[in-house]
Order: structure tokens, then sequence, then C-alpha cells
């Protein structure tokens, strides 16, 4: 296999489910795939594969092979893609709510203490800004099923102020471009843009450093102002 295939995962009826190299998309073919991809959104993709990154949660294959199938299945019916992945998305909850882990997390019912749970590491600590390393499943779970990569408050009301949260499972060499993402991305809706916009110059300077890696450090460091 050539990249960005590592290994076939799965067959299912005529659609073959690929781990993939997501660090080599991001960098080479689109900055925008995240956690999972097929055809409809990413037409890079072939139309009967399902691309899941290796950079993802091990276990979490199921939802992500899942929600594809269905969105899959009704966008061949005719449904629209909106009504696909609602309809997807409402399964993907009541899947995960089965879980062995949601069953003992449903359990805590103070805010406080799920984030602790989410948390992992602190990964920077800066003047105005923390940077934590966190459980991907469990914001999915819990909070938000699109949920990849990174965020911070700005964006999401469950991320506690001042702080951006980066999933664990990110490769440390592909951290730092998420973090000049999410930091450069806040800054720009601190000062009143949509998240749109800001979204969209954020992942122009992501692609950009990865590009040019020599630059990354420096741009980090002037968004935080060091």
């Amino acid at each position: 296999m050539k990249k960005p295939y590592l290994k076939k995962f799965t067959e299912i009826e005529d659609i073959t489910v690929f781990i993939v190299d997501g660090e080599y998309i991001r960098g080479n073919i689109n900055e925008e795939f995240t956690n999972y991809g097929q055809h409809y959104k990413f037409p890079f993709i072939p139309e009967n594969e399902f691309w899941i990154d290796d950079a993802g949660e091990v276990g979490e294959e199921r939802y992500y092979i899942d929600s594809m199938l269905i969105i899959h299945r009704l966008l061949e019916e005719g449904i629209s893609h909106d009504e696909a992945v609602k309809k997807a998305d409402m399964i993907e909850r009541r899947e995960r709510a089965k879980s062995e882990i949601m069953k003992k997390i449903i359990k805590i019912k103070d805010k406080e203490k799920l984030i602790k749970k989410i948390h992992k590491k602190l990964l920077y600590d800066y003047k105005e800004i923390k940077v934590f390393l966190v459980n991907g499943e469990l914001v999915r779970d819990i909070f938000f099923l699109d949920f990849t990569e990174g965020g911070h408050d700005k964006v999401y009301s469950f991320i506690p102020e001042n702080e951006i949260w980066l999933e664990e499972t990110i490769s440390s060499r592909e951290r730092k471009f998420i973090l000049l993402h999410e930091i450069h991305e806040r800054n720009l809706m601190i000062k009143g843009l949509s998240y749109d916009d800001a979204h969209k110059s954020a992942s122009k300077i992501e692609f950009h450093c990865r590009k040019y890696p020599e630059e990354l450090d420096e741009k980090i460091n002037k968004e935080i102002k060091l």
C-alpha cells in the first residue's frame, strides 16, 4: 500500500474500510480531514472506501463505521445530507451511551470532576492560556460528537475559560500544527471575527506551516506573544 493507506481494517458488503495516515493527509491533501471520512465529504476518498485516521482512540472505529454507513445508505436513498447526518448522530449518541466508560462517567454530576477525567496532561501553561492534552473519546461521549483534534473556550462552552484542548492521541509531531490553528482561531474570535472566518484563516496558516514547518515555532510565539 502507498500513502495514505496504512492497513485494511474490514470489509462491509462493497465498502472497504482503511486505517489511514491522517497526518499525511492533513499535510499533503486536505488539512480539514479529521477522525474519519468518506467520499461524500472528501472527494479524494474513493466512493467505496471509508477512511479512519490511525491517530484516533482505539475502540471508536465502530462508531465511525456505523455513522458513515448510515449516511452512505441514506444518501443513496435520496435523503438530504443534513437529514442523513442528523440520523447518524442520533444513533451514534445512543450507541455511545451504552459503552462501559459511559456507565461509569454518567454517575459523575459535577462538571469540574468530569473535566478532571477529560484532562490528561497540562502540555503548556502560557501567561493567558493553558493547553491540555485530553481524552477525545470522553469529549465526544459527553459533550460533542464532532470534537476532533482540538478546540478552545471561544467555540465550545464546555471547555473552561482560557483553555485549549488537544487530543492526546495526536502525534507529538503534529500537535504544534493543531495548536497554532487553535490559538490563531481563538485570537481572531476574541477580536470579533465569526467562527467561520476565523476557522478559514486558521486553516490557511496551519496548512502553510505544514508546508514550511521551519516557521511553526515563530508563528506560535507570535500568537501567544512570547
